[in-house]
């Protein structure tokens, strides 16, 4: 009996402590702590059942077999004690996703369906055929007594009226839902409403349009980078985008020749494979630089930091008009970053377009209300200078700086 009750397992135990035993001197009573009713049957005939005699009894197959018809309800047993299944199969070795899809798989193409019990037999319905339910003569009044008086004209208008003007009128009011996208746009465009194209018309799928691919970029980079070195007069525009075989190297030797280059206003590095380490190079040779206006980074990899690090370097530059840094390895910037992002524009006077793409609309309306005072003090400028530099107006050179000085306070 002592070899049997080691044997048990926890769900076992779980079993036996289920039942309460009270002893005293004189009785011992053993209860079952069972509803009072089982599927609407009374179990007090039961009450005074000796569960433990019971389990006495039985062999550990009986109790095995026993514990496997139980589920308990107790979070401190082991789920593999809790389920009633047990695989006696040996572990085949560690998980193989690709493998076991493979396998769930094979064995759906190769499981054949069950047999229907009736075949399909087309216009034939099974089951009950759902039917509206029938309306009361209450809500025919209610829809009847509902009428749209638009008069005389409109009404005769619009019982005259073609069905393709129909359509035309339904665009014009923007009324999408009636029409179809070919009718649409051929009522805006005036082109007259497709054949065979009515309300029930299906739209037909276009023809796709076939444009040629962009010639690659054959700009030759150790030559360019000679010609910035040498700050020749006529590179004003350096375009690498796209070029996949720019080494660091070169990159590093470009922007170490950037500062002392007095001629270069455009400068295009989208697709490079620009890191943060570059990147960092990049900000130092922009805050050196005195003729760079255009600066375009897109689609590379630079961490948000080293934008921030970017747009602050153009505080020092005073020069860069267009800044473009959009699509790099991180797609959100977040919005610490974003917040000293626009900190930085705000502070630069000199920036007129920026390239970010901003998720938070407090940064989004303060960056673009920033922008826009940028350019109009730049259109400012522009007919300033040109009112200033006029043959007619007699302006000295003293009294022009006190007017420009006068002007940008304001």
């Amino acid at each position: 009996m002592e070899t049997e009750t080691e044997t048990t397992t926890a769900k076992e135990s779980w079993i036996k402590k289920r039942t309460t035993t009270v002893t005293s001197s004189t009785t011992k009573t053993t209860t079952i702590s069972t509803p009072a009713k089982l599927y609407g049957k009374d179990l007090s005939e039961y009450d005074e059942v000796d569960v433990d005699a019971l389990l006495a009894q039985l062999s550990p197959e009986e109790i095995n077999i026993l514990a496997k018809e139980v589920d308990p309800d107790d979070s401190f047993l082991p789920p593999n004690e809790r389920c009633s299944y047990e695989c006696e199969k040996e572990p085949t070795g560690p998980l193989d996703r690709k493998k076991l899809i493979e396998h769930i798989n094979k064995q759906a193409l190769e499981t054949p369906d069950l047999p229907e019990n009736e075949p399909y037999v087309k216009g034939t319905v099974r089951g009950k055929k759902w039917l509206p339910p029938a309306r009361s003569e209450k809500d025919k009044e209610v829809e009847e007594g509902i009428a749209i008086d638009m008069g005389e004209e409109y009404e005769q208008a619009l019982t005259s009226a073609t069905q393709e003007e129909i359509i035309d009128l339904a665009a014009i009011l923007g009324f999408h839902s009636m029409m179809n996208q070919d009718q649409y746009h051929a009522s805006l465009l005036n082109k007259g409403q497709p054949i065979g194209l009515g309300w029930d018309g299906i739209t037909k799928s276009q023809q796709q349009k076939v444009y040629p691919m962009d010639p690659p970029n054959n700009t030759d980079i150790e030559d360019s980078i000679k010609r910035v070195k040498d700050d020749d007069p006529k590179l004003i525009e350096l375009n690498f985008n796209n070029i996949k075989n720019i080494s660091d190297e070169k990159l590093i030797q470009l922007f170490d020749a950037l500062p002392d280059n007095e001629h270069l206003e455009v400068l295009s590095l989208t697709n490079v494979g620009l890191t943060d380490k570059t990147a960092l190079l990049l900000a130092q040779a922009i805050e050196k630089s005195k003729t760079l206006r255009v600066l375009n980074v897109e689609t590379n990899f630079i961490s948000p930091p080293t934008i921030v690090a970017l747009v602050r370097s153009l505080l020092k530059a005073r020069t860069v008009e267009e800044f473009r840094a959009s699509n790099q390895r991180s797609s959100v910037l977040g919005n610490k970053i974003e917040m000293e992002i626009t900190e930085l524009v705000e502070k630069n006077s000199s920036l007129l377009r920026l390239g970010l793409h901003l998720e938070f609309n407090d940064a989004r309306h303060r960056v673009a209300a920033h922008l826009q005072r940028n350019i109009d003090r730049s259109k400012y400028c522009v007919r300033f200078t040109a009112a200033t530099n006029n043959k007619y107006l007699k302006f000295s050179e003293k009294h022009r700086w006190i007017t420009m000085f006068l002007f940008f306070l304001l």
